[in-house]
């Protein structure tokens, strides 16, 4: 069973930084993606930013120039750098683990969830 644990999460002002981190059980190169998802209350869980094997780079629209995901292979560790976070940025956010099939990224381990609340 994969496990996946994030950190990081907390309460921030707006305009503030926060990183999360993702710790991986297993090796993530063996995953075709690893991603960040987010969750507001009353909303669908939305992809965030995603990193696939091949070290490209894919973000929300929401998020772009704000956000970075990066990886450490060596660690098995997955990061969400966010910088300038907004009100709207307030979800919980979750690390997941993807495979690949014939509709793309299938995301198929999930961490717990950390909350991140951006207000002043």
């Amino acid at each position: 069973q994969v496990q996946l644990v994030e950190s990081g999460g907390g309460l921030v002002q707006p305009g503030g930084s926060l990183r999360l981190s993702c710790a991986a059980s297993e090796n993530i190169f063996s995953f075709n993606a690893m991603g960040w998802h987010r969750q507001a209350p009353g909303k669908q869980r939305e992809l965030v930013a995603q990193s696939p094997r091949d070290d490209t780079r894919n973000y929300a629209d929401s998020v772009k120039g704000r956000f970075t995901i990066s990886r450490d292979n060596a660690k098995n560790t997955v990061y969400l750098q966010m910088n300038s976070l907004k009100p709207e940025d307030t979800a919980v956010y979750y690390c997941g683990a993807a495979t690949w099939s014939m509709r793309g990224y299938e995301y198929v381990h999930w961490g717990q969830g950390t909350q991140v609340t951006v207000s002043s």
